[in-house]
């Protein structure tokens, strides 16, 4: 069972830091994404489990949560502790929070 967070509970959360990963693809990302997430699509997931969190809760979210649901029980079975964000991107835009575009490329 996949445990899930809302855009709430997950805006309280990341001012604490926590690690935010969007399974979308980079065009999506570049339109609008939640400022702060780290850009992995989930076809190149397998390839880059490297650049997840070892020892903390991470956090996915996708553009409603269905794709962010997969990435989750993938990662589940890679022994990962990942939260879906219920409603996604779509669902933190329409609560009026703000979103960032572009790449961030450090």
């Amino acid at each position: 069972m996949i445990e899930e967070i809302d855009v709430d509970g997950l805006s309280a959360l990341l001012e604490n830091g926590v690690v935010l990963i969007d399974v979308r693809m980079p065009d999506e990302y570049e339109q609008a994404h939640v400022p702060g997430a780290l850009l992995i699509p989930l076809p190149e997931l397998p390839e880059r489990l490297g650049e997840l969190p070892d020892e903390e809760t991470g956090y996915v979210i996708c553009h409603l949560g269905g794709r962010s649901m997969k990435a989750c029980e993938f990662l589940q079975t890679q022994g990962y502790i990942m939260v879906n964000v219920a409603g996604g991107t779509q669902a933190w835009i329409e609560s009026g929070r703000s979103t960032d575009s572009g790449f961030d490329l450090g």
